[in-house]
């Protein structure tokens, strides 16, 4: 079993509840912090000592206070921890369910598991825990592992991006052609926009043009 977990958590009552959670799995050490600069301090400081973390579970969301915070969210806590500590295991534990943005984390930041908080959340994340530390396979909740593989999902490409990008600097979608033909960038035409448009709001559960670009911007995508 891992010998020292750090969690990175803003909210008592769902640290007491892991705490409590985690007692029958015997972990020596289980470290708590609210701020995502303290859990990379803790991570560097346990290297120095040569007394490193195995695990990392982390939430997505923090709620910003009067600490100035250099990293904001969880996701730029769990980027920089992958970069420096590449063989940190590592699990999300939140509430967010964008297919997008757990893809990403999986994809570009190579986590080891996935936990949705919910009903049965801290006793997922136990299995989670158990799961990570006895094989390689990723963890991912069954709540939102059938919408992440589900056959209508879409693979988004730099394409796609570089379509919300024009919607979000108040192109019309003629203007998003005639620019993309310009680029020589294909598929060029209004038509071809229109259904891929039609098909990122469907991906990203977008009521609008607007909407789509305020997901894509809140996920740091464009």
């Amino acid at each position: 079993m891992f010998q020292k977990v750090l969690i990175a958590e803003d909210m008592d009552y769902i640290n007491s509840g892991i705490k409590s959670e985690l007692k029958t799995l015997k972990i020596p050490q289980i470290d708590f912090v609210a701020y995502c600069d303290e859990a990379l301090l803790k991570l560097k400081k346990a290297i120095i000592e040569n007394n490193p973390f195995d695990l990392l579970i982390s939430d997505l969301s923090f709620v910003e206070d009067a600490h100035d915070q250099q990293l904001k969210s969880g996701e730029a806590l769990i980027f920089e921890a992958k970069k420096l500590f590449p063989d940190l295991k590592i699990i999300v534990f939140s509430v967010e369910n964008k297919k997008y943005q757990i893809q990403t984390l999986f994809n570009n930041a190579n986590i080891n598991g996935y936990v949705l908080k919910g009903r049965d959340g801290l006793r997922e994340l136990k299995k989670a825990i158990v799961e990570v530390e006895t094989s390689d396979i990723k963890y991912i909740s069954q709540e939102i592992q059938s919408a992440l593989y589900k056959s209508e999902a879409i693979e988004i490409t730099d394409y796609d991006l570089y379509v919300v990008e024009c919607l979000s600097k108040g192109m019309s979608q003629p203007e998003i052609s005639d620019y993309l033909k310009n680029k020589n960038l294909k598929p060029a035409g209004v038509s071809a926009i229109e259904k891929r448009l039609k098909l990122l709001k469907e991906h990203f559960n977008a009521k609008n043009p607007t909407h789509l670009v305020a997901i894509t911007k809140d996920l740091g995508l464009i």
